[in-house]
């Protein structure tokens, strides 16, 4: 079945040059019927799909559903909504978005599925690259792995420009240890959105990105 339907990307298109609070709301069925629900609905089923195999995604949608409305108050643009929807699904979902798991984005232009650790706290930094420090092998057999490299390319990150002193060795064999940041993900075109196999889709990526998610978060528990 498809979740969405055409007009998805057409509420976000005419949002777009409609980004007030006046059009959103004399809209606001047509976001209800066409973007809210079955985006929740698409987000409830992965949910679903990944506690079969994981039983530590105890959440519901709306746990994980960002909201659409931009937080104004530090930023020049002042439009009021996203031109996107987008989730974070993890065991804690939106509560804690450094826990590894995954990260949805759902636009008329693309749609990115995402992966890793975006935003480690610096205890958990450390603990990520003594982990990686402790069994480089093992890390770069990971991110080696045929089909984590033909779904993902390569894992991505701010890097540090100085590497702490007790990770300078383990650099010289893994430099990926200089990475504040350990996420990958995939961008798909936007006809992805209403392909009815989505579902299947979102999930081998998952299933591709597992084990990596889950040596970042043995790493950081």
């Amino acid at each position: 079945m498809s979740y969405f339907t055409n007009d998805f990307s057409q509420f976000f298109m005419e949002l777009a040059g409609n980004n007030n609070t006046e059009w959103f709301h004399a809209n606001k069925q047509r976001y209800e019927k066409s973007v809210k629900e079955p985006f929740e609905a698409f987000v409830g089923k992965i949910i679903e799909e990944i506690s079969k195999l994981d039983p530590d995604y105890e959440i519901t949608p709306k746990e994980c559903v960002f909201r659409l409305h931009r937080d104004v108050r530090f930023s020049k643009d002042k439009s009021s909504y996203k031109l996107f929807s987008s989730a974070v699904i993890s065991p804690k979902g939106r509560k804690d978005k450094s826990i590894p798991g995954l990260y949805l984005k759902l636009s008329p232009e693309d749609m990115d599925i995402i992966g890793g650790c975006y935003d480690p706290s610096t205890e958990q930094l450390k603990k990520i690259r003594s982990s990686i420090s402790n069994d480089p092998k093992a890390f770069r057999a990971l991110i080696d792995h045929y089909d984590f490299k033909d779904q993902f390319g390569e894992v991505q990150g701010d890097v540090n420009k100085r590497i702490p002193k007790e990770f300078q060795e383990a650099f010289k064999i893994e430099p990926l240890i200089a990475n504040k940041q350990f996420y990958y993900g995939a961008t798909l075109p936007p006809e992805a959105i209403t392909n009815k196999h989505l579902d299947f889709i979102v999930m081998e990526y998952w299933k591709c990105m597992r084990p990596i998610n889950d040596f970042l978060t043995e790493a950081i528990s």
